[in-house]
């Protein structure tokens, strides 16, 4: 699978211009094509995506409408236009229509070669898989422990269960497995279990019948049949219903289920690949989750590592997002700032590589320059800084609890308190900080009220603080009086 940021469609009749893009494209190994019109350019853009398009804008009419169809296409994708240096009223609307730069014709090398540098990924990823994974940036023992066995186990059709974090990069070792499978050119269908009530889960995940219910005007296929013969991704499993797992275990096992109001049975041949951030062995315990199901999902139980236990990737992800972020802030990075990362290295990452990922955007505009740091972000330098010694502080309280309270479930319901009390109760932030949606946030704290751990949690990260408590005995106010920790 090509890394699509390194391949650049060129939209040209200007043989010369092509001749020398192609040519210095082609000294930085990157892969380029270049096409005569606006159809072709468009059917090539359909078979094979690409992280820059150039597009010689001297035909004004055909060449505008390019610009504006594939920036509508694709808004983040950066765009180059070509055109005559002395057309001032071209230029202009080259970049209305979404051009990032105009480059004047007759080309010149230097110019060029700049624009070059600020458009397309400036420094190659130490990745395990560079021409096959490029996402998976890094080299780390635990990194390369979990992508050995996510290689073995990929050409079978066994069904695999992935946990971890929130944010360690589950769903990327999902579509890994897909890519390294026989399924690699089946479809790859996912769905999100955690975003959809019950009833709306089952219609999503096996389709409806006509008249089903109110609303159902036709019939309609569910994922399963749109992933047969490939990948279907299950993501935050511990989420579905008892009801919806019992249902899940039966696909498992005969490959075959009935749309919701029908009574034919649909045969499929689908791998499911089930990803949690939870302890399925603990929800089990608890009764939450069916011991049947957890076995059969975990016959082949995959452990993606936080970003704390694998420092050593910090600078290789970093690199891979300003790659793919660079241009969006119109920023060619060629350094990394050794204070930012030995702030990274020392911080805890409650949100793990999806929070690293939000802190180098987020440095890539508002900084400048060819040197990343966060010199024009304070907010994120106090934030890791903090962490120097918050680290510290978890560490302790993680210790202090006991190795035998160290588990998975332990580990985000510590980070979610501690993001609360940094961001005093204020849960936008908080979840920000931790790199999750507001909606995960409220969904994790109405489970610790659920299991009553609230109150122990609260001793542990606030012992300092007042505490009020509201009727339903779920919130504590900040030193102010004012915020609480779970808004009802």
């Amino acid at each position: 699978m090509n890394d699509a940021r390194h391949n650049v469609l060129m939209v040209s009749s200007d043989a010369q211009a092509c001749r020398l893009l192609l040519s210095m494209l082609a000294s930085r190994g990157v892969r380029a094509c270049a096409v005569r019109d606006r159809s072709a350019a468009m059917e090539h853009l359909r078979r094979d995506p690409c992280g820059l398009v150039i597009v010689d804008v001297c035909d004004a009419a055909d060449g505008l409408d390019l610009l504006a169809e594939v920036s509508g296409q694709a808004p983040e994708r950066p765009l180059l236009a070509l055109g005559l240096a002395n057309d001032v009223e071209l230029a202009v609307a080259a970049i209305r229509q979404g051009a990032a730069d105009l480059l004047p014709k007759p080309l010149d090398r230097d110019t060029a070669r700049r624009c070059l540098d600020r458009l397309l990924p400036s420094h190659e990823v130490a990745s395990p898989e560079q021409a096959d994974t490029p996402a998976i940036a890094g080299a780390s023992p635990p990194l390369m422990d979990v992508l050995s066995v996510a290689k073995r186990i990929a050409p079978t059709s066994a069904p695999v269960l992935l946990t971890g974090e929130s944010g360690t990069g589950k769903e990327v070792i999902a579509e890994f497995i897909h890519r390294h499978s026989r399924r690699g050119r089946g479809p790859y269908v996912r769905v999100n279990c955690a975003a959809l009530s019950e009833s709306l889960l089952e219609s999503e995940l096996f389709g409806h019948e006509r008249g089903a219910f109110t609303g159902a005007v036709s019939q309609r296929k569910g994922k399963f049949e749109r992933a047969d013969g490939g990948t279907l991704l299950l993501d935050e499993i511990s989420e579905t219903s008892p009801r919806l797992q019992s249902q899940l275990l039966r696909v498992l096992e005969q490959q075959e289920f009935e749309r919701v109001g029908g009574c034919e049975n649909v045969r499929v041949n689908v791998r499911v690949i089930a990803t949690s951030n939870r302890d399925l062995s603990a929800e089990v315990s608890a009764g939450r989750f069916r011991r049947d199901l957890y076995y059969r999902l975990g016959g082949v139980h995959l452990a993606i590592p936080p970003l704390r236990e694998r420092p050593e990737d910090i600078a290789p992800l970093v690199w891979h997002f300003v790659n793919v972020y660079g241009p969006e802030a119109g920023r060619s990075v060629r350094q990394l700032d050794d204070e930012m990362l030995r702030l990274m290295s020392r911080f805890a990452w409650p949100g793990n590589v999806r929070q690293l990922r939000n802190v180098v955007r987020t440095a890539l505009i508002m900084g400048v320059g060819e040197r990343l740091s966060l010199e024009h972000s304070p907010a994120l330098a106090a934030e890791l800084s903090g962490d120097a010694g918050g680290e510290q502080a978890l560490t302790s309280s993680y210790t202090a609890a006991g190795a035998a309270s160290l588990s998975l479930h332990e580990l985000e319901r510590q980070a979610i308190f501690e993001a609360l009390r940094r961001t005093q109760s204020h849960q936008a932030r908080a979840a920000k900080l931790l790199g999750i949606t507001d909606r995960t946030l409220r969904e994790k704290l109405r489970r610790y009220r659920q299991a009553e751990e609230l109150a122990a949690a609260v001793n542990e990260a606030n012992a300092a603080a007042p505490t009020l408590i509201n009727r339903a005995g779920c919130s504590v106010a900040s030193e102010t009086g004012e915020a609480s920790w779970i808004s009802q």
